[in-house]
């Protein structure tokens, strides 16, 4: 470590390198800072800050009263991206699958297009919309959010008009040809902190979906996915 640095990255490099390599195993107890001052010589400002810097990179977690432990990590589940195209809800139907009960709540309201649904979509930035937010929980605990945008004429207001997107875009005949996604990792909001309860330190994947008839988009999807219990599988048939 440079001399540089300040001290207490050199707490935090141990720690975390005890932590990735097992020594430190999930549950594990941290040493207090009275403890880390003496072990490492720092001071306790350095020690107080390399326990908030593990605690936000999402390594440890704090107990009142207790101290802090090493997190555990759960395993990750597969979902896979290409499955269960004609279900209401693919995501729901992936994790069934594999033997998960997933249900789900949604509420649909008019919204104004602004400027970036409007260059996904192709239309006016003052056009109306009608944007839907999805909540899917197992076992009542969150599992991912997603906020679905259409224009009017397609959208579904009831429950008996939710069958899968592209079966009810067909009715209105319109036949959906692709379906592209963009992922990348960003730092959860605050709201999506609260509503997927998130531990401190992790990121989420934000998919960009959108559905294609021939050259003209019909749909598209902001998807929140918690970097912390799912990785993302894509097939790619040659």
């Amino acid at each position: 470590m440079a001399t540089s640095d300040p001290v207490y990255l050199r707490v935090v490099e141990d720690i975390r390198r005890q932590i990735n390599d097992g020594t430190l195993p999930p549950g594990a107890p941290i040493p207090s800072r009275a403890q880390l001052t003496r072990k490492y010589q720092v001071g306790e400002t350095a020690a107080r800050h390399a326990l908030r810097v593990l605690a936000g990179e999402g390594l440890i977690i704090g107990r009142v009263g207790s101290g802090h432990y090493v997190r555990e990590h759960p395993d990750l589940a597969p979902l896979h991206r290409w499955r269960f195209l004609d279900h209401p809800a693919p995501f729901a139907a992936d994790l069934q699958s594999q033997g998960r009960r997933v249900t789900w709540d949604w509420h649909s309201e008019p919204a104004e297009a602004g400027a970036d649904l409007a260059r996904r979509l192709r239309l006016d930035p003052s056009a109306t919309l009608t944007r839907t937010h999805y909540v899917f929980r197992s076992d009542g605990k969150p599992l991912q959010l997603a906020t679905s945008y259409e224009p009017l004429e397609f959208a579904a207001y009831s429950e008996e008009e939710r069958r899968s997107l592209v079966a009810r875009l067909y009715t209105h005949g319109i036949k959906v040809t692709e379906i592209v996604e963009s992922v990348r990792t960003r730092v959860p909001r605050p709201d999506e902190i609260d509503a997927l309860d998130l531990p401190a330190g992790v990121h989420v994947l934000h998919v960009e979906r959108t559905h294609w008839a021939g050259d003209r988009p019909v749909e598209t999807s902001d998807i929140v996915i918690p970097g912390d219990r799912f990785r993302v599988m894509y097939s790619m048939p040659l």
